[in-house]
């Protein structure tokens, strides 16, 4: 499939432009373009995979020349490029909106233009009912694209989308936090023990992406199906599996925008989303401006349950350390702390 394809990952430096790389470069793909603003980073990638098949382009999804410049050419894009931490959301609101839902606007127009073949676009939990300035962007980012997608051919462009839960180490989430305090010495900082969230690895993030590139129609929004824990569990497992289970925990309190648990569906999709096994498929909305149509082609939603990190199954102690035994980026830090895997 992805035979002599051109494939670009915007904020293609992140954790998750990394993955994609680890899977995709040394097939038979063509070409991986990284679209990313960071200069910095698309150097450290340039040096660390040294590979003719990775092209670089610097630009910004604010800005629609440099994109056009990056997707001339290109048969498939992975939209990853977003403001993503939800603190600084919190407090420049507007920032998020231009570049989670104007900047997706802007990579899907361009994409439209030069007839990309699929497109998909990476969002968020958050998204779900969301109570912070970053969900509500990532929210709109998903409207932007299905209602994007309604105008398009089938046989020309597909644009879908892939809602994660909580990407276990990942850059900027908690896993790298608690595990850099513990090497610092400085108190594991909790906000709430009982607070929960969905685990997935990085792997089961490309794994959804690449689900949706071969199945969904336009409008599509995929999820996969996850596990959950506490953020005390996640807290102590890592204490002792790294050799510090006296580590001392503070409990903070909530921070800005931060909710006690999240949700991947509400029970309104959860009335028309297609169980895949492993993942769940919610079709798009597609009737029109008639708004007749609305009242004579309701649902019934009272017997529906939304799908969240309360409800999910929850991971024990071992499960959740056989889930971080997995991950390339703990055992390297467990050979750090002298820990044998």
């Amino acid at each position: 499939m992805f035979k002599d394809k051109i494939l670009l990952i915007t904020g293609g430096t992140g954790s998750f432009g990394n993955a994609v790389l680890r899977n995709f470069l040394n097939t038979d793909i063509k070409e991986i373009r990284i679209f990313s603003r960071d200069e910095l980073k698309q150097d450290d990638m340039r040096k660390k995979y040294n590979n003719d098949k990775l092209k670089f382009y610097l630009g910004d999804v604010r800005d629609v020349n440099s994109l056009d410049d990056a997707i001339r050419g290109v048969d498939y894009i992975f939209h990853a490029a977003a403001l993503k931490q939800v603190p600084s959301c919190e407090f420049y609101p507007m920032q998020a909106i231009q570049t989670n839902v104007v900047g997706t606007e802007n990579v899907l127009n361009v994409a439209v233009k030069h007839k990309v073949k699929n497109i998909v676009v990476l969002s968020t939990d958050k998204a779900v009912y969301p109570i912070n300035a970053m969900g509500i962007s990532k929210a709109m980012m998903e409207k932007v694209a299905v209602a994007k997608s309604r105008n398009i051919d089938n046989s020309e462009t597909i644009i879908s989308c892939t809602r994660y839960g909580n990407v276990m180490a990942s850059r900027g989430s908690v896993i790298p936090l608690f595990i850099k305090q513990i090497k610092s010495g400085q108190d594991i900082t909790i906000t709430d023990p009982n607070m929960t969230r969905f685990m997935m690895s990085l792997d089961d993030a490309v794994d959804l992406v690449m689900f949706a590139f071969k199945n969904a129609k336009n409008g599509d929004i995929f999820v996969q199906k996850a596990p959950a824990c506490t953020v005390e569990l996640l807290a102590n497992t890592l204490k002792n599996m790294l050799g510090f289970p006296n580590h001392r925990i503070n409990i903070i309190g909530t921070r800005h925008g931060e909710k006690l648990y999240e949700t991947l569906l509400t029970r309104e999709e959860m009335v028309h989303s297609v169980d895949m096994e492993r993942y769940y498929r919610i079709p798009a909305d597609n009737r029109d401006l008639n708004y007749g149509k609305f009242f004579e082609e309701g649902e019934v939603i009272t017997e529906a349950h939304d799908y969240h990190s309360h409800n999910t199954k929850q991971l024990n102690k071992e499960e959740l350390k056989e889930m971080l035994l997995n991950l390339t980026e703990i055992k390297q830090d467990l050979k750090e702390f002298g820990v044998m895997v």
